[in-house]
């Protein structure tokens, strides 16, 4: 009875392994980068959440260079800052550094916000593809079912045997299915109040902070203001010095004037107009002596060329008188 049964059931295996063989191995690949880019949800989901990490790299990205501001301003009012405030501003600049990085590391870290909301974002979208695969492979006898878009390497795949458009209209009847209830949810989520996190330490941190920049901050105006004060009596004190030199210049050139013109300290000097006139009067017989001179040197010429021509005048007289002479003897021998 034992080995009857054995027999039967070696034969039951044997035939439904030959039929197995006769039929073949069916075998299907499916797409998932495809897919999820036929997918509204996803693709609508992904960009907000990329526009999101843009807002945060954006942000981290003001923050350095708010904190890099900071620091070039302590390079430039060192001068003004003792070795104690300036080791505080560096501290509170190093604080507020490690802060930004910490927050970096927790949007974009290994286990940070972008990490974790695009897995969220993902296993719905994969939860799907897997019971769509499951249910395609069950209803039509799939014994493989390969990702096309993952790490394993297909040299070749035919489109006869691709699913990927059949997992997308699964996918998308399934979505059909929970749409109102998927839109009630993202309402309820959009009006539910965030409640703020409360960090007393922190709090108490930012106050301290707080307070010493503007503990700060008025040291460093009321330098500026004593510094701004200095400098103008110093300006001051620079003009009263230049008035004085002008003075003294002026005086010390007034008695090199006094004593050309011969007036003693305490003495009046001369009225100007009078010099003048007294000059004028000592120079007028000298001027009047020349002019006569001149007048005489004049005379003398013309008397000079008066006589000159006179004999010339007497000489063409007398060699008139010679020539008629000799005519007048010429004429009486013929």
């Amino acid at each position: 009875m034992n080995n009857n049964v054995l027999f039967l059931l070696i034969l039951t295996i044997s035939i439904c392994f030959t039929s197995h063989a006769q039929r073949g191995v069916r075998i299907g690949y499916i797409d998932t980068e495809y897919i999820l880019e036929n997918v509204p949800e996803y693709q609508e989901a992904s960009h907000q959440l990329d526009q999101k990490a843009e807002k945060w790299k954006n942000e981290i990205h003001e923050k350095l260079k708010a904190v890099e501001q900071k620091r070039n301003d302590l390079t430039t009012e060192k001068v003004l800052l003792t070795e104690e405030l300036i080791k505080e501003r560096e501290e509170d600049i190093d604080f507020e550094e490690s802060e930004i990085l910490d927050y970096q590391q927790k949007r974009f870290g290994p286990n940070g916000d972008l990490f974790i909301q695009r897995r969220q974002l993902m296993q719905p979208i994969q939860d799907q593809i897997f019971a769509a695969v499951q249910d395609i492979a069950e209803g039509k006898k799939y014994d493989f079912i390969f990702d096309k878009s993952s790490d394993a390497t297909m040299l070749f795949s035919a489109k006869r045997y691709n699913l990927s458009e059949q997992i997308l209209r699964s996918i998308t009847r399934s979505a059909k299915r929970t749409q109102a209830q998927n839109r009630a949810q993202r309402k309820a989520a959009e009006e539910e109040e965030l409640i703020p996190e409360v960090n007393e330490e922190l709090d108490a941190r930012e106050a301290a902070l707080e307070a010493k920049k503007s503990e700060r901050d008025s040291i460093v105006e009321a330098r500026r203001k004593a510094a701004l004060t200095a400098r103008e009596l110093k300006k001051q004190e620079a003009a009263e010095r230049r008035q004085k030199i002008i003075e003294e210049r002026e005086r010390a050139q007034q008695a090199k004037i006094d004593a050309r013109n011969g007036v003693t300290p305490g003495e009046e000097a001369p009225n100007t107009e009078t010099l003048k006139s007294e000059e004028e009067k000592e120079a007028a017989p000298e001027t009047k002596t020349r002019e006569q001179l001149i007048e005489e040197n004049r005379q003398k010429k013309l008397a000079d060329r008066e006589a000159r021509k006179r004999e010339l005048e007497e000489r063409k007289r007398k060699i008139l008188e010679e020539r008629q002479r000799a005519n007048d003897s010429i004429n009486q021998n013929k």
